[in-house]
């Protein structure tokens, strides 16, 4: 899938991206594992990034230009997985909810990603605070062209958890 408009390297390696933002809480499982063997890959890098609550990247825009909130990188553990702490992920115009993701290994990018999220746990996030403010109508996964184009096998599968959400997707790349 594509990158986006929202990328930026050398984002910070942490496991923990909220700094302080706002938002239900979820905590993204992320397995890597060899598409040809199944086997879980360890040392591969994973980066995210995604919007905030209202619909706003860091790194872009004159309010958010020097930070770097929902955005981090982890290397996967002996099992192949990089686990982030972020919250859920809000939405804008255009495009539905989603959050970026690439997969290095040695150097070369082997995966470049969106994880994609379910409508009825959409709908269930954006009608709490902070995501209420919202002005403009969200994009659904039907509408949206990214998502028809391979989305459906990157839905992230969500597990209650607290006040929020565990989520996890597991990665098949190309070594």
């Amino acid at each position: 899938m594509t990158e986006g408009p929202y990328y930026l390297a050398g984002e910070p390696n942490r496991s923990d991206v909220t700094e302080g933002r706002p938002g239900t809480p979820l905590k993204l499982v992320l397995p890597v594992v060899n598409a040809s063997t199944c086997k879980p890959i360890a040392g591969a890098t994973v980066e995210i990034w995604h919007a905030d609550a209202g619909g706003n990247y860091s790194g872009f825009g004159s309010a958010t230009s020097n930070k770097s909130f929902l955005r981090g990188a982890q290397t996967t553990d002996r099992n192949g997985e990089a686990t982030f702490v972020t919250i859920y992920t809000g939405w804008y115009e255009g495009r539905a909810t989603h959050v970026h993701d690439k997969v290095n290994m040695g150097g070369n990018v082997v995966h470049t990603g969106q994880l994609f999220f379910d409508e009825a746990s959409n709908s269930s996030v954006y009608a709490k605070a902070p995501y209420t403010g919202r002005s403009g109508q969200r994009t659904l996964n039907a509408q949206d062209g990214i998502y028809s184009n391979g989305g459906a096998q990157s839905v992230v599968a969500l597990t209650p958890d607290g006040d929020g959400y565990t989520g996890r997707l597991t990665m098949g790349v190309r070594p």
